[in-house]
């Protein structure tokens, strides 16, 4: 027989979905206002930025965003016709691809960050203190 969630657990879990989608919401909201593109544009100039030369294969980028294939391929496409990112054929075999990041796509990524910062600030920051936060922190980990 397969063990039922505590009352206690299935209210945890569905807090934390509706504090997720409450949150990226909000932050969606907030870089919509500022003219800016979604959040997702930004998660992937920004594993773009951290990777080693700027590039990821499109896989790589897939793992670190955790989106389905099919997502990762239409942002990488957007984000090569608004010239912040560009395919590159593997210089190794020829027949694989890379995905990098532009000047122009690090530029966004940078000034997309004082939106982003600011909102992770006022609809978290604001509500928890530092001790809460790590407490937070140490809690997700486990589920993790």
């Amino acid at each position: 027989m397969t063990r039922k969630p505590s009352q206690e657990i299935t209210a945890a879990w569905a807090n934390l979905v509706r504090v997720q989608q409450g949150l990226l919401a909000a932050v969606e909201q907030d870089l919509k206002q500022a003219g800016f593109p979604p959040l997702s544009w930004y998660d992937a100039l920004l594993e773009l930025s951290r990777a080693e030369h700027g590039m990821l294969r499109p896989v790589e980028l897939e793992k670190h965003m955790l989106l389905p294939q099919y997502s990762t391929s239409r942002l990488v496409d957007r984000l090569t016709e608004a010239g912040l990112a560009e395919r590159m054929t593997c210089p190794i075999d020829g027949r694989g691809q890379y995905v990098a990041i532009t000047q122009a796509g690090r530029n966004l990524q940078k000034k997309m960050w004082d939106t982003y910062s600011g909102a992770i600030e006022r609809h978290v920051g604001a509500k928890l203190s530092n001790k809460d936060a790590a407490q937070l922190c140490d809690l997700l980990g486990r589920l993790a």
